[in-house]
């Protein structure tokens, strides 16, 4: 057996999907790591925010963290949707017929 003593059948669940969400949605993953970017930037900009209080420095903070997820969400729905509609040739045939 492979598997580690103190992995569970829920974390290897977990795992799957992560995984099976990031293949999904790629722009998600990078919303992410924009979003920790950002909070980075943050902590290490506290020090030198000058005379700006703490709580109108963490609020531009929340909104720059909010702006590039949603950013980056909405680039991979544009993305998703140019895909679709854009470059496939074929249309899809899960839509209902008018016709009955």
């Amino acid at each position: 057996m492979s598997k580690s003593l103190f992995d569970s059948a829920e974390d290897v669940q977990q795992e799957n999907k992560f995984a099976r969400k990031a293949k999904e949605s790629p722009f998600m993953l990078v919303g992410i790591a924009g979003f920790l970017a950002a909070g980075l930037i943050g902590a290490y900009k506290y020090k030198n925010r000058g005379t700006m209080s703490t709580s109108v420095f963490l609020m531009q903070l929340r909104v720059a963290a909010q702006g590039t997820v949603v950013g980056c969400l909405t680039l991979g729905l544009g993305y998703q949707m140019a895909k679709e509609y854009l470059f496939d040739k074929e249309p899809k045939e899960n839509t209902k017929s008018l016709t009955n």
